[in-house]
């Protein structure tokens, strides 16, 4: 059950959600999947259980911090009591992409298909964070002058927290003993799927690239990054596609051309299949070009 600590505040231009704060005593309200066209921080304060998200399945523990990007469908299980806090906002609030050298937080905290999505929160953190919520309940409570601006720079504060513990908390990067390492091959493959994503869509480009059988890297992938290599290659994809969708006006049929897909309509079902939503519905609900406005 979501407790009267909810704090909600809508875009009046368009009546959607700009930002909710609120508390949560129950999985209740995450325990089927979630498909929000807005980002979710979810702060487990007490309780352990499995969180579906993507491809996926991970424990979560108390004190974790999991983040959601917009239309990342997600699900908490668990057969504890589960409490804690959850921020709600919508890129028209606060983008994260535009404001990326500001947060740093697209591809660590959000947008990170290489690692779990969730960070430990240490001591320090936790302060920072229950600080930073109580001033976030405050203005909501009083709205005043550039009530906007003061909440943004308080859920930049939240953010880049939460992302300098995420960068601290990975794995350093891989020091190669011998090139055959699996160290070493994962290193060079998310170095070659960054460069080539656009150009190579199957597994077997990248394991010709690496000089390995594609059941060999297979193996490889699944075990480290717990999801298939098809999978990873998809959510890179994915990923740009959303960006390009939400900070320009490109048509579809010219995302679908830089991304290697001569066929827009084969682009748009393969977008549908891995977003649970259409290029022009994520561009309609999420974002059209505001970012830059």
């Amino acid at each position: 059950m979501i407790d009267q600590s909810t704090f909600t505040l809508v875009n009046p231009q368009n009546g959607n959600l700009a930002f909710k704060l609120f508390s949560f005593e129950s999985i209740s309200c995450f325990d089927h999947i979630q498909r929000l066209n807005y980002y979710s921080l979810i702060w487990i304060q007490r309780g352990k259980g499995k969180v579906k998200v993507d491809f996926s399945e991970y424990d979560f523990l108390e004190n974790q911090l999991l983040a959601f990007a917009p239309y990342q469908p997600f699900m908490l299980s668990s057969d504890v009591a589960i409490e804690g806090k959850v921020i709600h906002f919508h890129p028209d609030f606060f983008c994260i992409m535009k404001h990326h050298d500001e947060v740093a937080c697209n591809g660590v905290l959000f947008n990170n298909i290489y690692e779990p999505p969730y960070v430990l929160i240490d001591g320090a953190a936790k302060a920072t964070f229950n600080m930073v919520l109580e001033q976030m309940k405050i203005e909501m409570q009083n709205p005043a002058l550039a009530q906007y601006e003061l909440l943004i720079s308080y859920l930049k504060i939240f953010l880049i927290t939460a992302s300098r513990l995420k960068k601290e908390q990975q794995p350093k990067e891989f020091v190669p003993i011998e090139e055959n390492t699996a160290p070493f091959i994962l290193q060079n493959l998310k170095n070659f799927i960054e460069q080539n994503f656009k150009t190579k869509h199957s597994p077997s480009d990248y394991a010709d690239l690496l000089n390995i059988s594609p059941k060999a890297l297979a193996k490889i992938t699944k075990n480290h990054f717990n999801k298939t290599l098809t999978n990873l290659i998809a959510e890179r994809i994915i990923i740009e596609a959303k960006r390009e969708l939400y900070l320009t006006n490109k048509p579809v049929k010219e995302i679908a051309h830089e991304l290697g897909y001569d066929d827009e309509h084969y682009f748009s079902r393969f977008f549908k299949i891995n977003a649970e939503v259409s290029p022009q519905m994520y561009r309609d609900t999420v974002g059209f070009a505001k970012a830059v406005s």
